[in-house]
């Protein structure tokens, strides 16, 4: 069988009319030195022109480049060897892996229509879709038989697609998507399970990505109800457990913690420190921890005015916890971005921190930061305390 044109196929797709996204990821294959760990790919409409923007992340920030034929970037997008390709067209799903030996592998599988170029005020596309039938949501209560969307939880399937969506961006960086076996997963305080359950549902029916995922919480009544509803699924690889975070060791590639309230956010961290987890994506909630230890002293003095007001201090602690977070998941080798998880007329909690593990680095610069950080505010964050003993080496 003749070999594929890799760079017709790609241009190809780019340029239909249908084209909806593309991503390069994995490990790279006979590549040269290069800085960029991802890159995505989209149509936008800019003053009326449809462009194409290439998203390059490296593994601090990224940088957008738009431009109105892809030929160029397309070539500089392949140069760096990727071993990962996703492409979704309107109507077509085109996946291109390169083995560890340089043997390329394509797949092309009919999906249904998608959207095309998008504009400021286009309406944005759903991992799981309206107007549809769909069992998932029906279970969960959260659309009717016929796939509309009950008013009283429209917030909910927002802040599900958000979160999906979120999940997505970052899955091929993570190198998880090349992986030959059942992606293993760790919801840390799960709850009622609506993310738990969408989370499997979209890996396992939608993406058709083998994945099984074990939600854990600490009430025994939301894990019956999620039990209840992953068997009225018919769920397979989906479990429970009634337990604290950090209770149960479970070794997982992705760990998912999920308005986790004040230190159990810290604790579903370390579980995921322990595991080596390749991917986290943590919601924080409810940071009282540091709050307690927030003085108007010392270097902060300058900072009392801030801190004589209750709620300012509470949002002073709020980001002061996860930039703490962050920095001790970069000291301990991840790649972090904190962004809005969703908007704020769904949920008040809405920062998502997103960590993709990756090779061995220099963290100096890091380890400075978190040291210069604590010095400033002389305070000891509770994360010091459950991250391991190779952290508190680091930063000591």
């Amino acid at each position: 069988m003749e070999a594929p044109d890799i760079p017709r196929l790609l241009r190809d797709a780019i340029r239909s009319e249908g084209f909806v996204r593309a991503g390069f990821a994995g490990a790279a294959r006979h590549r040269g030195d290069s800085r960029w760990t991802r890159i995505a790919v989209r149509p936008v409409v800019v003053r009326g022109e449809r462009l194409f923007q290439f998203e390059f992340f490296d593994e601090r920030q990224s940088f957008a480049k738009n431009a109105s034929d892809p030929a160029a970037l397309l070539a500089e997008a392949l140069a760096v060897g990727f071993s990962n390709i996703h492409v979704e067209c309107a109507g077509e799903r085109i996946e291109i892996r390169t083995s560890r030996k340089g043997k390329v592998h394509v797949s092309r599988e009919a999906i249904a229509a998608g959207g095309a170029a998008e504009g400021h005020n286009r309406a944005k596309e759903h991992p799981l879709r309206e107007g549809l039938p769909n069992r998932l949501l029906e279970i969960m209560g959260i659309a009717t038989p016929d796939g509309r969307i009950r008013a009283s939880q429209r917030a909910k399937f927002t802040q599900i697609n958000e979160f999906l969506k979120q999940f997505d961006h970052v899955l091929g960086a993570s190198g998880l998507a090349e992986q030959d076996r059942p992606l293993a997963i760790l919801d840390a305080g799960c709850g009622s399970s609506y993310l738990t359950l969408a989370l499997h549902h979209y890996l396992n029916e939608v993406l058709k990505r083998p994945a099984n995922i074990l939600g854990v919480d600490v009430n025994d009544a939301v894990i019956r109800k999620s039990m209840e509803r992953a068997e009225s699924l018919g769920a397979a690889g989906l479990s429970f457990a009634c337990g604290p975070i950090g209770s149960i060791e479970e070794r997982a590639d992705i760990v998912v913690a999920l308005h986790a309230c004040d230190t159990a956010t810290d604790d579903a961290l370390a579980q995921a420190v322990r595991s080596d987890a390749k991917l986290i994506l943590s919601v924080p909630c409810c940071h009282k921890h540091l709050n307690r230890q927030l003085k108007a002293e010392g270097p902060s003095e300058a900072l009392r005015p801030i801190l004589r007001h209750g709620i300012l201090r509470e949002r002073t602690a709020d980001i002061l916890t996860d930039a703490f977070r962050s920095l001790a998941l970069r000291v301990l080798g991840y790649r972090v971005d904190v962004v809005e998880f969703v908007n704020l007329e769904h949920t008040a909690r809405n920062v998502l921190i997103r960590a993709v593990r990756i090779p061995d680095g220099d963290v100096t610069e890091f380890v400075k930061e978190y040291r210069e950080l604590k010095r400033f505010w002389s305070v000891t964050p509770y994360l010091e305390g459950v991250f391991g003993e190779r952290f508190r080496r680091l930063v000591g």
